[in-house]
């Protein structure tokens, strides 16, 4: 389809080389203090300097300048701002401490908004743009981050690393929640629902130097003067934003004079907000950070073919999974999310009017704004003002409550049909509807159809935008029995249908929350003990009880499968070689993950071992019988609940049974399943040992056994056999290499496949720590996925 501003002609060279116009974006170093953090900015353009200083500043003491986990995160705070600029630079230099988990978010934050802002911002029509820009061609680009990243700071230690040494950033209470406040409806609503649910609420306002803050003053005020949570961060980072602008010579530089309510550029300033909150969330040891989202903020569209966010992105439901798996890999347990996701907007309005109206009196959702005896009050005029009025008025409610003159309410009722407003298309047709049953309006703007949308007035659970569990378990009858009184009804969706549903006796709503799990609870104070008191481990099935099971599988929907074998590793190595290593790393991953962790099923000790019968002592089974164990265990933990099962297999020659069985648990139980053989972490292993065609009982195998099991490895045996062959294509380690099959007694007489001689204890012990690190990875991705996600990249 055209675009709004007409037919394009095809790019015939790239036209993002046009913005492209900043040489280097330097950020840092950071300079911490125990109350502010100050990180300069600099731009270098045509053999011009130029600085500025952005600043946060805290009214209490937040940071340690000494302590290197401080730093690193004031790092990252003053790092938002520069996500905003990647399609405009050549080189963004960062000189402060970013480990590879920051520079990863970091990087990927700045390719999505890229594709985001020039969509957005350049794509759609843009007042503030001026010369070319305002009419560049549309390009399909597997990238649209166009500055090169560079990171000069010394890296920080990682999580991981942090964590070994029983040094994590903080620990988090789970009962306790920040509301990252604005002064507008949907932050006011969140602190109201969790107060009347008797949660301890911490109120955190970011004070913008300019006039951005009068839509937070009255809230503020408020707060500060009635709850002892509230608190406030002071930045200039709107200041920041308008100094870059002056370097963009695309963009109009009377700016700051043109009306609209649209930012001219940037697209990510949630996270500029929501980093400047996580000082006091850690001191404070927070474990929930609540924003203000409602339904139409998770939404994917596609402009000229290019698929994106809308420009909601940082409102977006994979916003708050992005940044909730961020802060977990960093092992900061908080999780991020929004209370109002099945809420329309006007149905967010219709429960904070109808429930709180003393939090409704301080809703400011205008940005042009005026004071008057000491109070904030709206324009009147903007396009926000208009929404508001007209939602109040389309529920029954009197907009006067919160600062609207009769003057004001009368002018934006009539510039509604005229100018319209920006919303669904769902909430825009069931507001002019409403407005007009009321006589209020006479008709809807040209764009508008008329029409009652009832969903509109209901809770809407879509498995995409609004699922059930986007909400943690603790939450959600409460939270949704108060929805409930002033909603019409729950529907959820069912393909492109509505249909109306039992929330609170669904199935779903027992569901675990993908980011928290139910702590265990421990053994009560004086209870009398003989010796040492074993408990069950919870992320080993076989030995919890029926009951604890059932328990586990609701908190967890994740599972590892280990798979072995009983086989001949020459004369130097035990039978159960494979079968011991795979249950190791099995639970040793699990070990090493953040709650709640993945669950291990049992062993299945024997494996296809046919080729290795020629030498005592191998059991094996046929790939039949492996295969079909392997379906009937996936599918039984299926109907289970779990959904996403990897298959740690500690043999090569299941492979082949294991990927067919993985296959058929895909197609009849619909879920997500892998077989993992080593591939997460072969390229590090390889680096680590040095025999070529080394694949069984050889350098690998004999390292690793020695790292765990040293009295099991009969060292005085040790004896090199490396196979040779005819051809490139049959080595088993040649990337060229076909898969083959041949007894190994045919090969080696002692059963030998590698140079177990090479072997040594500290290389085991680096293989290891390098297999579980990356599968820990893994697991870790795909334990706070949807399947959707898993298909389909969220940023």
């Amino acid at each position: 389809m055209p675009s709004k501003r007409g037919v394009r002609k095809p790019a015939t060279e790239d036209p993002l080389r046009q913005i492209q116009v900043l040489p280097k974006l330097e950020v840092g170093p950071v300079q911490v203090k125990r109350r502010q953090i100050q990180c300069p900015y600099t731009v270098t353009k045509h053999n011009s300097i130029s600085t500025f200083n952005l600043t946060y500043r805290f009214e209490e003491d937040v940071f340690d300048p000494s302590d290197p986990l401080s730093v690193n995160l004031a790092s990252m705070i003053t790092a938002q701002v520069a996500i905003n600029y990647g399609l405009f630079c050549d080189e963004i230099l960062f000189h402060d401490d970013l480990d590879a988990v920051d520079q990863k978010f970091i990087s990927d934050m700045m390719a999505n908004t890229a594709r985001e802002i020039f969509v957005l911002k350049f794509l759609e029509p843009n007042v503030f743009l001026t010369g070319k820009a305002a009419h560049l061609a549309a390009v399909k680009k597997e990238s649209y981050l166009q500055a090169r990243l560079s990171f000069h700071g010394k890296k920080s230690s990682s999580s991981r690393d942090q964590k070994s040494k029983k040094s994590i950033f903080w620990a988090a209470d789970k009962t306790k929640h920040a509301v990252l406040s604005s002064g507008g409806k949907d932050s006011l609503l969140s602190f109201g629902l969790l107060k009347e649910m008797g949660k301890e609420v911490h109120p955190i306002f970011i004070n913008e130097s300019g006039r951005h803050w009068f839509t937070a003053l009255n809230g503020y005020r408020y707060f500060a003067s009635t709850y002892s949570e509230t608190s406030k961060v002071w930045t200039n980072c709107d200041r920041l934003f308008a100094w870059i602008l002056r370097h963009l010579p695309f963009v109009r530089q009377d700016f700051s004079r043109i009306r609209s309510d649209d930012y001219p550029i940037r697209l990510w300033t949630v996270a500029v907000f929501l980093f400047g909150a996580l000082p006091l969330i850690r001191k404070r040891r927070i474990g929930r950070l609540i924003i203000g989202d409602e339904y139409d903020t998770t939404n994917r569209t596609t402009t000229e073919g290019i698929v994106h966010y809308n420009g909601y992105y940082d409102q977006s439901r994979y916003f708050d999974n992005v940044l909730t798996r961020y802060f977990f890999r960093k092992a900061w347990t908080v999780s991020q999310f929004s209370l109002l996701r099945p809420l329309s907007e006007l149905l967010i309005e219709k429960i904070l009017y109808e429930r709180y109206p003393f939090l409704q009196r301080n809703q400011v959702s205008c940005h042009a704004t005026h004071i008057k005896d000491n109070r904030v009050f709206p324009c009147g005029k903007c396009e926000k003002c208009r929404r508001i009025v007209g939602i109040l008025k389309a529920i029954g409610g009197d907009p006067t409550n919160c600062g609207y003159t009769p003057e004001q309410i009368t002018a934006c009722l009539r510039a509604l049909p005229e100018k319209g407003i920006h919303q669904e298309t769902a909430g825009a047709q069931h507001l002019f509807y409403l407005l007009k049953e009321k006589e209020l309006v006479a008709r809807a703007p040209e764009n508008v159809n008329i029409k009652s949308r009832p969903e509109i007035a209901r809770l809407r659970f879509d498995p995409e935008k609004s699922p059930i569990t986007t909400v943690p378990s603790d939450l959600r009858r409460p939270l949704f029995k108060i929805f409930q009184k002033h909603a019409d009804g729950a529907v959820k969706r069912l393909g492109r249908l509505w249909t109306d549903f039992n929330l609170i006796d669904d199935p779903e709503m027992n569901a675990p929350y993908l980011f928290e799990s139910k702590e265990s609870k421990s053994r009560k104070k004086g209870q009398a003990s003989s010796g040492p008191v074993k408990t069950p481990n919870p992320h080993l099935l076989a030995e919890l009880s029926w009951p604890e099971a059932q328990k586990r599988f609701k908190e967890v929907d994740i599972a590892l499968l280990p798979v072995g074998s009983i086989e001949q590793h020459g004369p130097h190595l035990p039978l159960d070689t494979d079968a011991f290593d795979a249950q190791y790393l099995a639970q040793k991953v699990a070990e090493a993950c953040s709650e709640p962790k993945p669950l291990v099923l049992p062993l299945i000790p024997y494996g296809v071992s046919y080729h290795h019968e020629d030498f005592s002592g191998t059991l094996g089974i046929s790939p039949k019988t492996l295969s079909d164990l392997v379906y009937d265990i996936g599918m039984g933990a299926a109907r289970h609940a779990v959904i996403k099962l990897i298959i740690i297999n500690g043999h090569g020659g299941n492979i082949p049974a294991l990927q067919f069985a993985a296959q058929m648990i895909n197609r009849d139980a619909h879920i997500f399943t892998c077989v993992e053989t080593g591939e997460t972490s072969e390229k590090d292993v390889n680096v680590i040992t040095e025999t070529t065609n080394d694949v069984h009982a050889g350098e690998v195998e004999t390292s690793t056994a020695l790292a765990n099991r040293p009295h099991l490895v009969h060292t005085d045996k040790l004896r090199k056999y490396v196979p040779r062959f005819s051809s490139r294509y049959l080595n088993f380690s040649s990337k060229r290499s076909v898969e083959w099959y041949a007894r190994v007694a045919k090969i080696s007489p002692t059963g030998v496949l590698g140079d177990p001689t090479k072997a040594s204890r500290q290389k085991g012990k680096k293989i290891w720590d390098n297999m579980i690190k990356h599968l820990v990875e893994f697991v870790e991705d795909l334990k706070t996925m949807s399947l959707d996600e898993i298909y389909h990249r969220r940023y």
